[in-house]
């Protein structure tokens, strides 16, 4: 076979791994600890045979790919280890909280002692460097091996369309993992295990600072009630899995339930924050901030909706309109307009007419005119009510620069994110970012004529602008409101699949794309057409009342 590997070409034996092949290669790559491999924009692991000619590159935890990886082989390993110190232990992985994994025990209590002794079993797992191996299994094989086993590992693979069923085995003990897996466990060198409330995590590095742990300190408290509530809500319906949801959507009315009892749970969430605000007693502005595809559009409208019920008008001031003159607009590293950044707001402008306004004066409103890259004034004007409040929303309005100038009693401050705590099983999670990108490829098909390509390689840009201006000011908020509905992957599924299928093999975002087509296929299809035309989940495919 013929792999070309950075600009030169390698004659390789065909069948030899990819690790075999490119040995001294990997052991002297500029980036340590090569943890897998993209063959033909394909993430590989490095005990791939190699069977057809390509290109090859070799990647680590500082790739978005290696740490998910990454991520994933902790994992492995602390179910490992769990298994051997405590095997009667009953384990769940639940969410993600930052840089790490949080997880619960349901049979027995978490405690240092358990922590210390499953840490040590990790690391003495790790020191020994043992092989993890992939063993793959026909359907019919499988289903021979659950009979036999009694296990739940992995048994979802038995109910999808797949030719093949695969497993990790380490020594005697196997488990499923979704996705490339390192082939070995001296990979991980830094992590670690701690206790958390009633559970623990698993923590790892960012991104941004591949060779550190952050402090384990406890900064999203709101964060984790948001999420714990959902999580209990979906145990309490018995669709805590993939499986579980897959069962739900097959009975008789299942679909109609599903639909029925998640839009009551977004009503019921939407009217106890507008009762909040209309109890705050001195609200003048809501503020509304989240991640892209978190349904903002929806919340707003359903939101405005629910304060007219509590007699309170709400008003919509677009802060797009307060862009700084082109000109003026900051730059970023690349020399591009850094349109995300505060400073790219005329703060000034914007919080002189907020005074104003909430002084009840009337103030002549901009319009931002995006193609000479200026503020313009069309002779339209705004003047606040007694019973009206200003609804505001934008990627900055948790952070208190946008509205320096308006005292805090006066502000309420709404978070919004699909914060998805649905999991494939009880060791694999589903990303809240992978939901909310593939909420986005769907919209982005729909609203706007991108395909799915266009988006995969434009996400990156997205949640680099959502690292820096949204996530750190999360806890801000006064309330958060989880957008999240336990069954939207299953409708999502028949959007986003054919336009993931569409990007070709030569594609950077191929891997990408099969890594979500892989997801989706666990899902069965749910019908969209009982979804109603109010349902936040509309944003995305198309037919809500909320759309301009």
């Amino acid at each position: 076979m013929k792999i070309t590997y950075e600009g030169k070409e390698y004659e390789v034996e065909k069948g030899t791994t990819v690790g075999d092949a490119f040995k001294s290669q990997i052991e002297n790559h500029k980036l340590k600890e090569i943890i897998a491999a993209r063959l033909n924009n394909t993430i590989v692991s490095l005990k791939t045979p190699i069977t057809e000619d390509g290109e090859i590159e070799f990647f680590n935890r500082q790739d978005k790919d290696g740490r998910i990886i990454y991520i994933r082989g902790l994992l492995f390993l602390m179910s490992k280890a769990f298994s051997e110190v405590y095997p009667e232990a009953l384990l769940t992985v639940n969410y993600q909280l930052s840089n790490a994994m949080f997880g619960e025990i349901d049979n027995m209590e978490v405690t240092d002692e358990v922590i210390e002794k499953v840490k040590a079993k990790m690391q003495e797992i790790i020191d020994k460097d043992l092989p993890i191996t992939k063993v793959m299994m026909t359907q019919e094989e499988a289903e021979e091996f659950y009979k036999k086993e009694a296990t739940i590992k992995g048994r979802l693979q038995t109910n999808i369309d797949k030719e093949w069923v695969s497993l990790y085995y380490c020594e005697d003990y196997y488990n499923y993992f979704f996705g490339t897996m390192p082939v070995s466990t001296g990979f991980a060198k830094i992590y670690d295990l701690v206790k958390y409330r009633d559970g623990f995590l698993v923590k790892y590095p960012s991104l941004a600072e591949p060779d550190i742990l952050q402090p384990n300190a406890d900064t999203s408290l709101k964060l984790v009630s948001a999420m714990d509530e959902y999580d209990e809500i979906n145990k309490l319906m018995r669709i805590n899995t993939v499986y579980r949801l897959n069962k739900k959507i097959k009975e008789p009315n299942g679909e109609k339930e599903l639909i029925l009892f998640s839009e009551a749970l977004h009503e019921k969430k939407i009217a106890e924050i507008a009762q909040k605000i209309k109890d705050h007693g001195n609200v003048k502005m809501v503020l509304i901030a989240g991640p892209s595809s978190s349904g903002k559009t929806t919340f707003a409208g359903k939101l405005g909706m629910s304060l007219r019920v509590n007699g309170i008008k709400p008003v919509t001031l677009s802060v797009d309109n307060y862009f700084v003159e082109r000109k003026d607009n900051p730059k970023d590293e690349h020399g591009n307009y850094d349109f995300e950044c505060i400073e790219a707001l005329d703060l000034d402008l914007f919080n002189s007419q907020l005074v104003d306004l909430l002084n009840g004066k009337e103030v002549k409103l901009p319009t931002f005119n995006f193609t000479t890259g200026e503020k313009e004034y069309r002779g339209n004007t705004l003047k606040l009510k007694e019973d009206e409040i200003l609804i505001v929303e934008g990627i900055h309005c948790m952070n208190d620069r946008l509205t320096s100038q308006i005292p805090r009693e006066n502000k309420f401050k709404v978070y919004i994110s699909d914060l998805t705590v649905l999991n494939v099983d009880y060791y694999n999670r589903i990303s809240t970012t992978d939901t909310r990108l593939i909420r986005r490829i769907v919209r982005d098909y729909n609203f706007r004529n991108y395909t799915a390509e266009h988006t995969l390689k434009t996400w990156y840009s997205v949640n680099r602008g959502e690292q820096k201006n949204i996530f750190p000011y999360q806890e801000e908020a006064d309330v958060m409101f989880n957008s999240s509905i336990v069954y939207e992957l299953a409708v999502l599924k028949k959007y986003a699949m054919p336009l993931l299928e569409e990007i070709p093999q030569t594609s950077r975002e191929y891997s990408e794309a099969r890594r979500l087509i892989a997801l989706l296929k666990y899902f069965e299809t749910m019908n969209s057409d009982l979804i109603p035309n109010n349902s936040l989940l509309r944003e995305f495919i198309g037919g809500s009342i909320f759309e301009h």
